[in-house]
């Protein structure tokens, strides 16, 4: 998801977003590109936010989506979920992964990199005693612009979240389907993937807002630009956003110093670049 200040006319951002909109306008726009040339991927640039470490260069191309045995070896060494829990923080992934997803895992591991980054760190999928964060925020896989399930009851998921942050350190939300719904993107733009597009967006609104009312501290970022531009199948160029409530992270021009102000708001020191 790209910033608003780096999306065309008439893009996904265009409406009412109450708590998204403020938080990400009062916040900053960070480069994905890191300098080297291709489209930024989901791979290199979660790794980025995960480690504080400039993955892309450490790879040696913007690479993705899943991570392969040299950002697993990243990831393992400087992930933040196991820096985390090495030095006794409680950490947890609250995303639902269903039990089609560990079916597939078994036929073919393809594993993302934030299951991976928990995983490696011993920590399990689907934590008991957490609210879970459903992939679709509430939209089908089919017909994601005929929603399935209301704002009210995500915005009462996200205050259920918020007071389950109240005993951890952090709790991470791998909101993954704008992505899906931003490669169905080409010109003209199919009606159905905008209205899909603003649909989900409005929903992670929803959740936010839940957060935000009960005080939880938050922040938001994004592997690379996609769902802001419409207009294209592919990943974008984007600028991508860095917002925070009840943290301080400013400073950060690009997705690796963001992931190193993030592990410095949690009280981690800097590590060597890899």
């Amino acid at each position: 998801m790209g910033h608003p200040a780096d999306a065309p006319p008439g893009s996904v951002w265009d409406q009412e977003l109450p708590a998204l909109r403020p938080l990400v306008d009062a916040g900053l726009a960070l480069d994905t590109t890191l300098g080297v040339p291709g489209l930024p991927q989901s791979g290199t640039g979660q790794s980025c936010w995960l480690t504080g470490q400039d993955a892309v260069r450490y790879m040696g191309e913007h690479f993705g989506p899943h991570p392969g045995p040299t950002l697993q070896r990243l990831l393992r060494a400087a992930g933040l979920p196991g820096r985390l829990a090495q030095a006794g923080g409680r950490a947890a992934l609250v995303n639902h992964y269903s039990p089609e997803y560990f079916a597939a895992q078994a036929r073919r591991p393809r594993v993302g990199c934030f299951p991976y980054a928990f995983g490696a760190a011993g920590l399990p999928l689907n934590p008991p005693g957490l609210p879970l964060i459903p992939a679709t925020l509430g939209l089908s896989y089919a017909e994601p612009w005929r929603p399935v399930r209301g704002l009210p009851e995500l915005a009462h998921l996200g205050e259920a979240l918020g007071r389950a942050a109240q005993d951890a350190d952090l709790l991470v939300a791998d909101l993954w389907f704008g992505d899906l719904l931003g490669h169905r993107g080409r010109v003209p733009t199919p009606p159905e993937v905008l209205t899909a597009g603003r649909a989900y967006l409005a929903r992670v609104d929803a959740l936010l807002g839940g957060l935000l009312h009960v005080g939880a501290r938050v922040v938001l970022g994004s592997d690379h630009g996609n769902l802001e531009n419409l207009n294209v199948k592919a990943h974008t160029l984007a600028r991508v956003p860095f917002a925070g409530a009840g943290v301080d992270l400013r400073g950060a021009g690009d997705i690796v110093q963001a992931g190193q102000a993030l592990a410095a708001e949690l009280g981690l020191p800097p590590i060597p670049a890899a």
